[in-house]
């Protein structure tokens, strides 16, 4: 199957503007072809999401807290990127840290995230930076595609002591498979 994604990707490659790599992996979780290091390109994006998820994912917005879908969802499956589906949170990590958002302590691997620093929450006042670097928050992206995820704070529970703070807008939650009792 691989083989013959890789001859059409070739056959029609003029119309995959956004393809840098053929670098093809598998999605474990979807199933989904999943093109590596791919430049994704914004138009397309913008038609496969919603315009909140867009807002969210690519322009670094933020929903507001107690309006997103995931929010109170804690059944048994895994959180992928809305944008590339990439596999980041497992609901094993996920807690009710109270705000507003989906919280959990963990990511499934360090390398599906990057966390960057965030100073917009002091724009370009130095003074108040240095005064109150606190205020300097960590941003969290999808390391696949770069799309805004949420932030990561130092004060959730043990043992990692982290709360990574997601927006609902930029994950898919897929269930898993309940076994059959027979």
């Amino acid at each position: 199957m691989l083989k013959i994604v890789l001859r059409n990707l070739q056959r029609t490659r003029t119309d995959y503007r956004c393809l840098i790599s053929r670098t093809i992996k598998q999605n474990l979780h979807t199933g989904a072809v999943v093109m590596a290091n791919e430049k994704i390109d914004k138009e397309e994006i913008r038609k496969k999401l919603t315009p909140l998820q867009y807002h969210v994912t690519q322009e670094k917005g933020t929903e507001r807290p107690f309006t997103g879908s995931y929010n109170k969802v804690y059944d048994a499956g895994t959180y992928v990127c809305i944008v590339c589906e990439v596999s980041l949170f497992s609901s094993d990590t996920k807690y009710d840290s109270g705000c507003g958002w989906p919280a959990f302590n963990d990511v499934l691997d360090q390398g599906k995230v990057k966390l960057t620093p965030d100073t917009s929450g002091v724009g370009a006042n130095l003074l108040l930076l240095i005064t109150q670097p606190g205020r300097i928050r960590t941003e969290v992206t999808c390391a696949e595609c770069g799309a805004h995820l949420g932030h990561v704070f130092g004060d959730g529970p043990p043992p990692t002591r982290k709360r990574f703070c997601i927006n609902s807008a930029s994950l898919n939650f897929i269930p898993h498979e309940k076994k059959d009792e027979s």
